[in-house]
């Protein structure tokens, strides 16, 4: 639970008059002859001086609410007026921070309450930091204009600024400081408090207080225990809400929709839709019919539960008793729907639910487009989205972009850019961000002629106006390596007086660093000093790895003092450099001086630090002192990656350790570090180099052949295995699990329901022990370009791996469904059919149509033969 701080510690004792000094802003230790750094300098004080005042969160015990008396303040009657000037946020905080807080607020806008209005009200509320002082602000308001006690838009901002500021706990002195100030805890007050701490999980304390609310001068009312089991259903404390709920009758209390609908949504939230049906019926007992609300969280609850068929018939429910689905009631239902059963599932359940209502708000599909993009499927995301445009429908400017995102990640670009072109010719606007995606996509792929057309198509739009977007294009082209262009683009930016900034020369300095143009990125930093900037942390780090990338280590050291020079304290990225570079270099003592410099200086090291130097002892096979640095690594909390692993286990293979590597590699996901298929291969490849094949042979086809392990044994060892005619005494059926036949055809099926090789794909698509691929041709597009493709292979791969002649159930072999799969994904006639057994019949219907020309021509043969004779 959250508690706040002492208010003394925001404001001084005595601030006389209430006026706000500006503090004397600290000379720079080192003066500069940059024009902006005296600015620089000025907001950056501005800001520690601003964040001193609203650090940490009052505490009402610790308060000093008799620091300040009334008599000792004046306030010019001209130092805030509620006339559609900016507010004085930070005026007010002053005046709030103060006992007789009340006093001056009544003094000082007494005569301008008739100015006072909603917006204004918001906006102070929204922008004190103090939870406090927006709790008195609010108590001050609707005690002198009554008429803004009920608004529900002042209840949303003090409701939600309590929860991200607060809490605020009602606790007696702050009940004190409240009747002290000749206000009182109203009802309307009361339940945004019960809201707040609701949302905070504050449970005990909404319980506690209502229990007392008779000390508030409060009597329990419908609206209050609403509140309180609104904030009981939000805190999860379920069994709480329902005995107030029941308390309700003692009291005198009725339930009403509200109160019943609260309890619902909390029912529904775990899924419990039985008992959120039963308080339906219980509810129409009391003559309350169901409303949108009603049945938009009856959806979600079904949802919730799996039972999605009845979730959709809710809709036909409200259409019979005229109650008309709001946008929530779609975002509800197909979010839901989507969060209940797998994506294929959903996508198949709602395109069916699309085509059966022939008019479906834009809502609804804007919220499944959405949900398809979420998930990453930008296939069935075309294929809904033409289907959904030939209804009329057209995504507002933010849905679009959104798929146009998903798009350029996971479709065709030419597919892509046709997409795009279709809905920007009918007047779509697309985010600028959109717009430069598709164009370092399209570069990436080397379409240099397609990005520049839609580059150019930026910048006849007008959508480079400024510095920023001008950033945006350089950093585009800097991360294609078009150094030429962005240039370029940089020459025209400066002609055409947008002044360059910082962000600009640093995006440059790296661009030109990463393409080993050192040259080029020291011309930058000149100019970025000629334009009066000082080059931070970002420019050194640019400049010292490019340095390091073309060798220059000495000139990078060089770099590394002058930055220290310049007030810029290295970070640990700058030392990672460093270390990896001399690392490369061979210079390893200088590098693990280094890391020891880095330490000193207080810069704490990561573990890329310590890989670096660790990888460099395991290739010089000293491995005690990489595990003296292991040690080091792990004294700062700091956990080794399979990088670390990898430079471990190589090591000790190269050292004939080959026991202590296994255990190393045994104890990896015990030390929550999971093996990749990199860090498997790497291993494999080191038993293979150090002459332990059969260890290398068992760890690839038994304990992981689902990381393409094998992979090595089969491109690493087999060649060189034939060449010596070798070959048999390595093949998995030879034996290498050691076990009766029976065990190793139980071994091969077992890849069928290994959880690291079928994670990604469906079920419903996965290859069975029969054989059998049952893909849908509307689903191939998903299947050929998503993991379900990658993951048979895998399968196929393990099967391999026991069992090289492995047979299916239909008579199908692995070569036989690898064909399957082959033409099945291809983009000819047969793209779509995925039916092995059909494959199996044309292969031998082909095989007999081949085997009869020969017959044929041997009869012929014959013939001719035997008429010779006679």
């Amino acid at each position: 639970m959250r508690k706040f701080s002492s208010l003394a510690s925001r404001v001084s004792p005595a601030i006389p008059n209430l006026k706000i000094h500006e503090q004397k802003q600290p000379q720079n230790s080192k003066p500069s002859n940059f024009s902006s750094s005296k600015n620089l300098g000025k907001k950056a004080s501005n800001i520690v001086n601003s964040e001193a005042t609203s650090t940490g969160k009052p505490q009402f015990k610790d308060s000093n609410f008799k620091s300040i008396s009334a008599s000792q303040t004046h306030i010019s009657s001209n130092k805030y007026k509620f006339d559609g000037k900016p507010v004085d946020h930070h005026y007010f905080a002053e005046v709030l921070s103060r006992k007789d807080w009340v006093f001056l607020l009544s003094h000082e806008f007494k005569d301008k309450l008739a100015n006072l209005n909603t917006r204004t009200i918001l906006s102070i509320l929204q922008n004190q930091e103090n939870p406090l002082h927006l709790l008195r602000f609010y108590i001050w308001v609707s005690d002198i204009c009554p008429q803004f006690a009920n608004n529900q838009l002042i209840h949303g901002a003090l409701g939600n600024a309590l929860y991200r500021k607060g809490p605020v706990l009602l606790s007696a002195e702050l009940i004190e400081d409240i009747r002290n100030s000749g206000c009182r805890v109203t009802q309307d007050l009361l339940c945004v408090l019960l809201g707040s701490w609701g949302r905070l999980g504050l449970a005990k304390h909404c319980n506690d207080v209502f229990e007392q609310i008779s000390y508030l001068g409060l009597t329990p009312s419908t609206r209050l225990y609403n509140a309180v089991i609104d904030a009981l259903v939000k805190s999860n404390s379920l069994d709480l809400a329902y005995l107030k709920f029941q308390q309700m009758e003692v009291d005198a209390c009725v339930p009403d929709r509200f109160t019943y609908n609260i309890l619902i949504h909390g029912v529904c939230k775990i899924g419990v839709v039985d008992e959120a049906l039963r308080l339906v019926k219980q509810m129409e007992g009391l003559r309350y019919s169901p409303n949108v609300f009603t049945y938009t969280i009856l959806i979600d609850g079904h949802c919730n539960a799996k039972r999605v068929d009845e979730a959709l018939g809710i809709l036909d429910r409200m259409k019979e008793r005229n109650v008309r689905p709001n946008d929530a009631t779609y975002r509800s239902l197909v979010n839901g729907v989507f969060r209940s059963v797998p994506a294929h599932k959903a996508i198949k359940l709602l395109s069916r639910w699309v085509d059966m209502e022939p008019k479906l708000p834009k809502v609804a599909y804007d919220t499944i487009l959405y949900c398809l993009c979420n998930i990453s499927l930008p296939r069935d995301a075309v294929v809904f989205l033409k289907k959904a445009a030939e209804r009329g429908y057209i995504p507002d400017s933010s849905t679009f972009n959104i798929a146009m995102t998903c798009f350029i990640k996971g479709l065709d670009l030419d597919d892509t850019c046709e997409i795009f072109d279709c809905f920007t010719q009918q007047g779509m606007k697309v985010d600028f961000n959109v717009n430069l995606a598709l164009v370092e996509a399209l570069y990436k792929s080397g379409r240099e002629g397609k990005g520049n057309k839609y580059l150019l198509r930026v910048l006849q739009e007008g959508l480079v106006v400024n510095v920023f977007s001008y950033n945006m294009v350089i950093d585009c082209l800097c991360k294609v390596k078009m150094m030429d262009r962005a240039s370029e683009t940089f020459r025209k930016m400066c002609e055409r007086e947008n002044l360059p900034n910082l962000v600009t020369f640093n995006t440059l300095i790296a661009g030109h660093c990463k393409v080993g143009n050192v040259v080029k990125a020291r011309e930058l930093l000149l100019k970025l000093i000629g334009h009066g900037f000082k080059p931070d942390i970002f420019t050194f780090n640019s400049i010292i790895d490019g340095l390091c990338q073309v060798n220059q280590i000495i000139d990078a050291f060089d770099c590394f003092s002058e930055m220290i020079e310049w007030g810029v304290t290295p970070n640990t990225i700058t030392y990672n450099i460093l270390i990896r570079s001399l690392c490369i270099t061979g210079d390893v003592s200088k590098a693990l001086k280094l890391l020891r410099k880095m330490q000193d200086d207080g810069i704490q090291p990561d573990v890329y630090s310590f890989n670096a130097l660790i990888q460099s002892f395991c290739r010089m096979n000293k491995v005690e002192k990489a595990q003296r640095l292991l040690t080091g690594m792990l004294t700062l909390d700091l956990h080794p990656d399979n990088f670390t692993y990898i430079a471990f286990i190589k090591a000790l293979c190269g050292s004939r350790r080959y026991h202590d590597a296994k255990e190393l590699f045994l104890s990896m996901e015990a030390n929550g570090c999971l093996p990749d298929a990199y860090l498997c291969n790497s291993y494999i490849d080191a038993l293979i180099k150090s002459g332990q094949v059969k260890e290398a042979q068992r760890k690839a086809y038994e304990d992981t052949p689902h990381l393409g392990a094998a992979e090595v044994i089969a491109n690493e060892f087999l060649p060189q295995a034939e060449d010596e005619e070798e070959t048999d005494q390595y093949l998995p059926e030879a034996g290498i699990i050691g076990t009766h036949p029976s065990n190793i055809v139980e071994k091969a099926l077992e890849c069928f329901h290994d959880k690291h090789i079928y994670s990604s794909c469906d079920e419903a698509y996965r290859l069975t022990q029969s054989g059998e691929l049952n893909v849908p041709p509307e689903y191939t597009d998903e299947y050929c370009k998503g993991p379900c493709l990658t993951e048979t292979h895998h399968v196929l791969d393990c099967i391999d791996g026991f069992l090289k002649h492995y047979k299916f159930y239909n008579k199908a072999t692995l070569h036989d469904v690898r064909e399957t799969i082959e033409t099945g994904c291809s983009y000819g006639p047969k793209r779509g059919d995925f039916n092995v057994a059909e494959h199996l019949e044309a292969e031998e219907n082909r095989a007999n149509i081949a085997s009869k020309p020969v017959v044929y021509g041997l009869l012929l043969m014959i013939m001719a033969a035997w008429c010779t004779l006679f």
